[in-house]
Parts: structure tokens; sequence; C-alpha cells
């Protein structure tokens, strides 16, 4: 009788969690799709990240402050650490997975980001000369070997090396996202980091911008959207803003904490699915059979990667990100 009455307490926020957390998932990987919509009508990838760091710390902001409760002495706290989110996981991340689909197809450029845990496994067995797990050291070649083919067995195939190497610059700001997130951040809540990090990213890019280091562009021409022209500019960049950023993460932090950081990871793969799916629909962005071979040797390999983590040397994330 105790173990039936206990049983809902248990399985319903679980379940409700993978729900959020898959929710999660395919609002992140929304953004592609419908951020190079923008990026082919002229915006630039600073531009681009900017508005969408922007305008979501602005609507994550009313519970970022519902969830401090007047602490503001935790941002001072850990104004370093949200300063190198908000560099790291918003500024570089974004921007260069931004530039990398404007030369690439979504779903390649993403699965070059997500090899990110291969970069830290290599970056640990090069810093201890210890060799890792040996489901560790699987999934790493598998991942390898995925990359291979998503990106051409002949070394480039017909994909512009520019676009390979902005993907390849997001997948390196990423491993340094996931080292970073294994510092404790007692007492900051993470609606607060990620409202934080998204406007300290916007302002820096700002700067940026306006003081001309990098291209600033924005164009309020219609965009041409889901097979249709003429689709206002806003459009796509609202669903950006609310869907893919603000939604993606307060679903992905309430589901993570209902699922546990480990289980969220592995849901949090689905992106790259989500992604493919919507650019597949969306912009017609088919993936070739090698390419998609090599895209589920690529998460294969990560699961793998994954599977070990608690016992390997590198620091594991406490959660998702995505672009």
């Amino acid at each position: 009788m105790a173990s039936t009455m206990r049983a809902p307490v248990v399985t319903v926020p679980r379940q409700s969690g993978l729900v959020l957390a898959l929710l999660s998932a395919a609002a992140f990987g929304a953004s592609g799709p419908f951020m190079k919509p923008l990026l082919e009508a002229g915006w630039s990838p600073v531009a681009a990240v900017a508005a969408r760091a922007g305008l979501a710390g602005l609507v994550l902001l009313v519970p970022a402050l519902m969830a401090l409760h007047g602490r503001y002495r935790l941002l001072l706290q850990h104004a370093r650490f949200i300063v190198a989110y908000g560099l790291i996981a918003v500024m570089g991340t974004q921007v260069l997975y931004f530039a990398a689909i404007e030369r690439l197809p979504i779903g390649v450029a993403l699965l070059i980001e997500y090899s990110a845990p291969v970069l830290l496994v290599l970056l640990a067995w090069a810093r201890t000369r210890r060799a890792p797990a040996a489901v560790t050291i699987l999934g790493t070649l598998l991942s390898i070997a995925g990359l291979v083919l998503v990106i051409g067995p002949s070394g480039l195939g017909d994909l512009d090396p520019l676009g390979i190497a902005f993907a390849a610059g997001a997948a390196a700001c990423l491993a340094c996202y996931f080292l970073l997130s294994a510092t404790p951040t007692e007492g900051l809540p993470p609606v607060v980091l990620v409202c934080a990090g998204l406007l300290v990213g916007a302002a820096t890019l700002l700067v940026i911008g306006v003081t001309g280091l990098l291209p600033l562009t924005v164009t309020l021409e219609p965009v041409t959207l889901l097979g249709t022209d003429g689709v206002p500019w806003f459009v796509p960049l609202a669903v950006v803003v609310l869907v893919s950023t603000a939604f993606a993460y307060l679903t992905g932090l309430v589901g993570a904490a209902r699922l546990g950081s480990r289980v969220a990871s592995f849901v949090g793969l689905s992106e790259v699915l989500f992604a493919v799916l919507l650019s597949w629909l969306l912009l017609g962005e088919v993936p070739t059979l090698m390419q998609a071979l090599g895209g589920l040797l690529v998460v294969g390999g990560v699961i793998a990667i994954k599977l070990e983590r608690e016992k390997a040397a590198v620091p594991a994330p406490t959660d998702a990100l995505a672009p």
C-alpha cells in the first residue's frame, strides 16, 4: 500500500521532466532554422545573437528578479562566473554557430559543435597523459569517424572550409562552457545565471559592433520563411527569442531539475535530431545518407563518452547548452 502511494510522487515529476526536456530540446533545435532566414536576408551573426540574447534576457528578467528575492549580492559574488558565461556560452558559442550556419547546413554545423565532449576527452588525455576508459576511447573514435563522414571522407567534401572552422570554434566554446559549469555556484538560481549571462553577452556584442570590431548589420527587409516570401523580419526573431531562448531555457532548467542533470544531458542530444528535422521541413535541407550515418556515429560516440563521464578526468556539464 505504501509503495503504491509513493509511486505517483516519484514517477509524475520524472515523466513531466522528460516532456519538458524534450520540449526544451525541440525549442533549442528551432533556433537555427528560424534564424537562418534572417542571416540570409543580411543580418550579421553578431547582430542576430545580440538581438536574441538581449531580448530573451529582458523576457527572463522578471522571473530572474523573482528568483533573486532581493539578494542582489549574489550577482556580485558570482560576477566573474556570470561574465565568463555571457562571453563564452552566449557570445562565443552562439555567434560562431550562427556564422557556421550561414555557410553550412544546420545539421552539419550542429553535429560539429556537439563534438565538444570529444575535445574535452582529448584535452584531459593530453594534460594528464593517462588514457581514458575503454568506453570513452570507443566513443571518441566513433565521434571522430562520424565527423569525417559528416564533413566528407575526402577532407572537406562540398562544405565551406570557413563554415567548418566556425562550427569547430563553437565546439571549442561549448567545451569551455562544460568546464565552467563544473564550478560551484551555490545560491545562484539558474534562471538568474541565464538571464544575466544573456544580457552580458548582448551588451558585449553591441559594444563590439558599435566600435566596428565586427559587423553589426541589421536589415528590416521581409524574409523567406516556410517557403513564403515577404514574411516580416520580426516573426522569425520573435520565435527565436520567445521559443528557442526564453521558453527553451526555462523548460530545460525545470526538466533538468526533475530528471537530474545526467538524464537531462542525454535527452538534450535530441536537439540535433529536432534541428535536422526542422531544417528539412522549413528550409529543405536534407542530409545525405553519408551525413546521416555520420550523425548517428557522432551522437552514439557522445553517448558513450557521457556513460563514462563520472569516471573520467574531465569535469562534466551540469546542464545542456544549446545554440
